[in-house]
């Protein structure tokens, strides 16, 4: 550190940049687990559109429970002759979501056509059309975009 005319110690350049530094990691790690908790919220909508039932851990014996099962993973357990379905979400909702058979197919149903949506979304496909002008787009594009075409 270096010191000014009275002897006094004042934080040097590199001290400055490591606050930044430190404050950029911050945001950064902030920004991460909040990006985190919208898709695992958004994840847990579809849970619940599919036919799951959420169980809050709003007792001591469920928060143990809860914290046994691996968090954002399906896990299924059988009961007699009945199989179900569980979702443990330890981060947003502090619950577990319970299905059925028949809550997990349509679960895995709905996630297939939201995958194969979002292909359909990004997929490009060949289009040739005679009459199509690119001057109707403004100026730049009589000929086409300049895209070494």
């Amino acid at each position: 550190m270096k010191s000014n005319s009275c002897g006094a110690r004042r934080p040097g350049r590199y001290s400055r940049f490591g606050s930044v530094v430190a404050l950029l990691c911050a945001v950064g790690i902030l920004t991460a687990c909040q990006t985190q908790r919208q898709m695992v919220s958004q994840h847990e909508d579809y849970l619940a559109a599919a036919g799951f039932i959420v169980r809050p851990a709003n007792t001591s014996a469920r928060e143990t429970m809860l914290e046994r099962l691996p968090p954002h993973r399906f896990v299924r357990r059988s009961k007699g002759e009945d199989v179900y379905y569980v979702y443990a979400d330890p981060l947003v909702c502090d619950c577990l979501y319970v299905g059925t058979q028949k809550a997990y197919d349509q679960y895995r149903r709905d996630r297939l056509a939201r995958h194969l949506a979002d292909e359909e979304e990004l997929t490009a496909e060949s289009y040739y059309d005679s009459s199509w002008s690119w001057a109707a787009w403004g100026p730049g594009f009589a000929d086409g975009p300049d895209f070494g075409w």
